[in-house]
């Protein structure tokens, strides 16, 4: 099964959505953005297969990350389906189909805690993800 999870092989379909997901989370990491949580939400939800919570630290931070997802998996050929709450920067949700991602100015994180809210769906291991661009070969200054 190619080293994935059973876990992760259930959530991949026509597009692999881990695959998306670990886009979201690098682009995420890359505009500051913190507390990356991925839950899989398949049979709790029905109309996406993983819920991306992320954090920024200000409005316009929660706006750069939001940009930031949409135009790294628009440059994987990732269409987003819809996106709301961005001119305010407070909470961003990011449709993608069966990835939707949802960046939180931390205190509106703080109040609706949606992990709290989803804590009977399994997490998926970002920390991966993170690591595997963190091994990316440095380009030289040359």
């Amino acid at each position: 099964m190619n080293g994935r999870t059973e876990l992760e092989a259930e959530v991949t379909q026509n597009r692999d959505v881990l695959t998306d997901l670990g886009i979201a989370v690098r682009a995420a990491d890359e505009k500051g953005a913190t507390g990356p949580v991925a839950l899989r939400v398949t049979e709790q939800f029905g109309l996406a297969d993983v819920f991306l919570v992320v954090s920024g630290s200000v409005e316009r931070n929660v706006q750069a990350i939001s940009d930031g997802i949409e135009d790294a998996l628009g440059a994987a050929g990732v269409r987003t389906v819809r996106r709301e709450g961005r001119e305010s920067g407070r909470w961003v949700l990011l449709d993608f189909g069966d990835l939707i991602v949802h960046v939180f100015h931390q205190e509106e994180r703080d109040f609706y805690q949606l992990e709290r809210l989803w804590h009977d769906c399994p997490l998926i291991d970002v920390g991966p993800m993170l690591e595997a661009a963190g091994e990316a070969p440095a380009q030289s200054a040359e």
